[in-house]
Parts: C-alpha cells; sequence; structure tokens
C-alpha cells in the first residue's frame, strides 16, 4: 500500500543522492570550463540581475550559472554528430531539468502535489463515511495527517535541493513509514479496543515507535547522515509492515472470500510495480518527465485506493457490530 510506497520513495531517494558526487556531467571539462567562465562573467559587482521568482527560491549567482551550464553542455552533447552513446548526463546526482517558475523539478513537484491532494481526498471522504465514534477512525486520519506532511515536505524538496529540504524530506518520508508500521500493528491486532490489557498493549506500542523515531532522527542529525543506514532501516521498516498488511489481507480474504479484502495485497504489488520505474532510470522526456517523477505519479491512483480499503473495513466491522447487538 501507500506505506510501504513511502518506504520504497524514501529508500530511492536515499539512493539517488548517495551517488550525488559520482555524477559524469560534474567531471565533464567542458561543465568546469562553463562554470568558470560564467562565474567569472557574471559573479561580479553589477553583474545581470536574478528575477524576483528565482531569488525567493534562493537562486544565487553561482547556481544559476551551475543550471544555465549543465543545458548548454547537454545540449552542445545532443547536437554533436556522430551522437554520443549517451548523451544526456547527470549532474550532482540529477538529470539537466527545465526549470518552471523556480523550481528545479516541476513535475516531481505536480505528482507530489497530486499525492498531497489525494491523501486530502481520501480523509474527506472517510470523514464523511466513518462516523467520530469509530475507534480506528482518529488512527486513519493520523495516516492522512503524516502523508499530507510527507508530500509537502516531498514537494519542498523537488521544489530546491538543500540539505535542509532534503532532510525534511528524508525525515517526513521516515516519519510517515513508520506511522505505517505502527498503523498496522494497531489495525491487525485491534489495539484500538477499550480494554485494560491491549490499552497497556497500545501505550507501550505508542512509546516504542515514538522512541524509535527519535532515536533515527537524532542519529542521522547529531551522529552521522548515513545513506545506506537510513535506506536500510525505512526497508526495513516497510517490509514489516508489508508482511504485516499481507498476511491480514490473506486472512481477510479467505474468511470472508470478498475481493475488497485482497486490496492490500494488490496494492502491495502496484507500489512494487511501479518500483520498477527506478530501476529504469532513463534521461527526462523533454527535459522535465523521469522516472522518479512518473514513480510519483504511480503512488497517487494506490492512496486513493487505500483510503477506499480503510472506509470499506471500517463499514464492514461496523456493520459486524450491528449485528452482534
Amino acid at each position: 500500500m501507500h506505506l510501504w510506497g513511502n518506504a520504497l520513495r524514501a529508500a530511492v531517494v536515499v539512493a539517488l543522492t548517495a551517488i550525488v558526487s559520482a555524477s559524469l556531467g560534474d567531471r565533464l571539462p567542458d561543465f568546469k570550463d562553463c562554470i568558470k567562465t560564467c562565474t567569472a562573467t557574471n559573479c561580479v559587482p553589477g553583474g545581470p540581475a536574478i528575477s524576483l521568482q528565482h531569488r525567493l527560491l534562493l537562486w544565487d549567482c553561482p547556481s544559476e550559472c551551475d543550471y544555465s551550464c549543465q543545458h548548454v553542455v547537454t545540449d552542445k552533447r545532443l547536437a554533436r554528430e556522430p551522437p554520443y552513446r549517451e548523451p544526456v548526463l547527470q549532474f550532482h546526482g540529477k538529470w539537466p531539468f527545465y526549470r518552471f517558475l523556480g523550481m528545479q523539478e516541476p513535475f516531481s513537484v505536480i505528482f507530489s502535489l497530486l499525492n498531497f491532494l489525494a491523501h486530502d481526498h481520501g480523509m474527506k471522504v472517510l470523514r464523511e463515511k466513518v462516523p467520530a465514534s469509530y475507534p480506528l477512525r482518529p488512527f486513519y486520519l493520523g495516516f492522512g495527517y503524516f502523508g499530507l506532511a510527507s508530500w509537502i515536505f516531498s514537494c519542498i524538496f523537488h521544489t530546491r535541493d538543500f540539505s535542509v529540504t532534503e532532510k525534511l524530506d528524508y525525515f517526513g518520508a521516515g516519519a510517515s513509514v513508520m506511522y505505517g508500521m505502527f498503523l498496522s500493528v494497531v489495525r491487525v491486532f485491534r489495539l484500538d479496543k477499550d480494554t485494560p490489557k491491549r490499552s497497556s498493549v497500545l501505550r507501550a506500542w505508542i512509546l516504542l515507535c515514538i522512541t524509535l523515531y527519535l532515536a533515527h532522527v537524532s542519529y542521522l542529525s547529531f551522529w552521522s547522515f548515513d545513506y545506506t543506514y537510513n535506506m536500510a532501516a525505512n526497508v526495513v521498516v516497510g517490509i514489516i509492515q508489508n508482511l504485516i498488511w499481507s498476511w491480514f489481507s490473506i486472512t481477510r480474504y479467505r474468511k470472508t472470500k470478498r475481493m475488497w479484502a485482497a486490496w492490500p495485497g494488490l496494492i502491495v504489488a502496484w507500489v512494487i510495480l511501479a518500483m520498477s520505474l527506478e530501476l529504469f532510470d532513463f534521461p527526462p522526456w523533454w527535459g522535465a518527465i523521469d522516472a522518479h517523477s512518473l514513480w510519483h505519479l504511480m503512488t497517487v491512483f494506490p492512496t486513493l485506493w487505500w483510503y477506499s480499503f480503510l472506509i470499506k473495513d471500517a463499514q464492514e466491522d461496523l456493520q459486524g457490530l450491528r449485528l452482534k447487538a
């Protein structure tokens, strides 16, 4: 489901960032010469003015030169006869995208926003169709709030890639992944039920998840921003919740023989299939749409589907309670 998708997203972002220093484009003599010439010519008192919208997004003269030189070099390589085998190269771990309104990766921003809107819509429908008295409702809405925050941070990161926006994206995705594991245990083992034993277990589970997340963030913030560790942590937590939901889905389907009970497993399959886009990365179409942005697009539908499952599951649970009453 989308929670597992967040784990994959976090892992992918980490993997991509880990190879930033290895980008071939950074080492091209043409690129280095272009940067040197551009900064010497333009980054001086009285140099060309930077537009307001770019300055608002913290574009300065060196970053403007970097952006311009990426496209100068890429256009030159594309125009070469005979053509290069790989004319479009990455710079600083990213493809040379055409920015829009100052956004570095506009389609990743747009598709991240679509995921945000999918969560917003799902939460709205959930509020309408699941009564406030249903004990799991706050936990399901919590899933939505974590999703909203995660995709806002993704929008910010893809708008401008700085160290702080990178960390916001990582920590937001990590929080969403951790909440996904938290929710899977609460729902599958019904820790929401108001009994002394389950209430105690729920409090302990909340404390454990918060402690693990704070330890994770503290390690990355104050000890070492270890990309490999961050990727491994997100993947492990994602796999755990994936296994829990898959077991729940199979068990529930065998019991009810209703197709909606199998939705979590199907959503997981969808997300894993969409993940193949990241494995077969390619230069951006029209300098705008790459595999990573398409991966964001492919997670919109599973998010809506997941809310449909949560609502259907809640309605079925409520119907069972009425029959027992």
